[in-house]
């Protein structure tokens, strides 16, 4: 192997962010590292968009709330501007709701902007390898969201009504009609018609098959 070879690449980052000294922050940061090198830097998600398309980093680091569009809002251009980049989002946020949007926006991973100097470049190296990544608090908030997500959609497919969904929360402890009426305060044939009619929205032919199912669907 030659020597040119072994040395490892440079990654190119951009940065977007709307506070000057931030910038100035990262810049200093990363540029004292010998595989890193800052690109470009914009301070609002339009201009991010329009550098992005011309310099083509490997990484962008987007600032997720910033006057105009958003950072969850900008990603989803900023994908298609440089499809090859991976964008990590620099928040002081642990919103569910940001973090919900830049999932769908294909960010890459969330770190806050409070994390140490050490823990900043190991994420963009980690996202330049192809990982997902972020606080452990903020992975696990978006992990939360994703099931929920996930769980709503399966709920939708299956036709289960909400209130046929709380019997069958319910059912899965085992509860009799009895037991889920008095809960619910439903009279017990309201309930019977429900559980025939979980039964049949999910195919089964027996309660222990409906809450089988539901499980497997992710439903529960």
């Amino acid at each position: 192997m030659s020597d040119s070879a072994k040395v490892p690449a440079v990654i190119r980052v951009m940065v977007v962010d709307d506070h000057a000294v931030v910038r100035r922050g990262l810049r200093h940061l990363l540029e004292s590292s010998a595989d890193m090198s800052v690109v470009g830097e914009a301070d609002d998600g339009p201009t991010g968009v329009r550098l992005a398309s011309s310099l083509l980093p490997d990484v962008i680091l987007l600032d997720i709330r910033m006057p105009g569009p958003a950072g969850f809002e900008v990603a989803p251009q900023l994908r298609a501007a440089a499809p090859d980049a991976r964008i990590i989002m620099l928040t002081t946020y642990e919103d569910d709701e940001y973090i919900a949007k830049s999932i769908g926006g294909g960010a890459h991973g969330y770190l806050l902007k409070s994390a140490g100097d050490e823990s900043v470049a190991d994420a963009i190296r980690a996202v330049y390898r192809g990982e997902r990544l972020g606080t452990p608090t903020l992975m696990s908030k978006v992990l939360g969201q994703m099931e929920r997500l996930s769980r709503s959609q399966s709920r939708l497919e299956s036709g289960l009504s909400d209130v046929e969904t709380d019997v069958l929360a319910i059912m899965v402890g085992g509860a009799t009609n009895k037991q889920i009426a008095r809960q619910l305060n439903f009279s017990e044939r309201t309930v019977k018609r429900r559980v025939q009619s979980i039964i049949r929205k999910l195919g089964a032919t027996t309660r222990a098959q409906a809450i089988v199912e539901a499980s497997r669907r992710g439903i529960l």
